[in-house]
């Protein structure tokens, strides 16, 4: 969350509440204006600090929106960061093993059976499961063609520890993408590659069909190829279809976000 003094009273009252409160309820208690209290409940539901609840209404009219503090344990924060921290000396070093980690994660998982027969099936069985996980995702159809998609990925539960550490918050969720589309039969045919941070509060999922696929696919004893890591941009944002590469991108040294 930002160090915004009105956005931590708002979290700090809602942390306190016993059931949820709308936008009304808050400016009355803040002494705000709705408006600029709904500005900063948006801010905090993007952040998935607060979620929202549907109300009655009060009399006639709409239904209310209510919103709650997303109740977190302590110190999951600070633990997720010294994790981080000992996964490698180096990003690529911490990628690589945080991809490995996703696709463990991925293996456990209980994810049903949704074959992959085409790219918008890669699609739609991504934007579930990061749906579930607190993403927010939406189809991106722009330069969307049939060799590759994009998801815009809206919100992000540990989107601060990816700030710092995107090679191994956002290399877990590659790896765990990547697996979850392998076990419904897209190995060696649909690609998945993570962009953190096109936008200051967005990051983008790219699906493309891999190059000879119809051949991997079926190809006998041939190792699937392995993950490659996942990058963190630094310096300036630019979208990822703009870089010629992504491997020299760790030559750079490492910005704040």
């Amino acid at each position: 969350m930002s160090d915004s003094w009105p956005r931590r009273r708002l979290l700090a009252i809602l942390r306190g509440a016993t059931e949820p409160l709308d936008a009304q309820e808050l400016a009355r208690i803040t002494g705000q204006h709705v408006t600029t209290v709904r500005f900063h409940l948006d801010v905090l539901t993007r952040e998935s600090l607060v979620r929202q609840f549907q109300q009655p209404p009060r009399g006639r009219g709409r239904p209310r929106i209510g919103y709650r503090a997303v109740q977190r344990s302590v110190g999951y924060q600070e633990l997720a960061q010294v994790l981080a921290d000992h996964l490698g000396p180096d990003p690529i070093t911490r990628s690589a093993a945080a991809i490995a980690a996703g696709r463990a994660w991925g293996a456990r998982m209980d994810i049903g059976a949704h074959p992959v027969e085409t790219l918008a099936d890669a699609r739609d069985i991504t934007m579930s499961l990061m749906s579930e996980l607190g993403f927010a995702p939406e189809k991106d159809p722009v330069g969307e063609t049939e060799e590759h998609v994009q998801i815009t990925l809206t919100a992000c539960p540990l989107r601060e520890l990816a700030r710092s550490h995107s090679e191994v918050v956002c290399g877990v969720h590659m790896g765990l993408m990547r697996e979850v589309l392998d076990r419904n039969g897209a190995r060696g045919r649909v690609d998945v590659r993570l962009h953190p941070f096109v936008e200051p509060e967005l990051c983008q999922a790219r699906l493309e069909l891999t190059l000879g696929a119809e051949n991997s696919a079926t190809a006998p004893g041939v190792p699937a190829a392995a993950d490659e890591p996942v990058i963190a941009p630094s310096g300036p944002r630019v979208p990822p279809q703009l870089r010629d590469t992504d491997a020299d991108i760790f030559e750079q040294p490492a910005q704040q976000r």
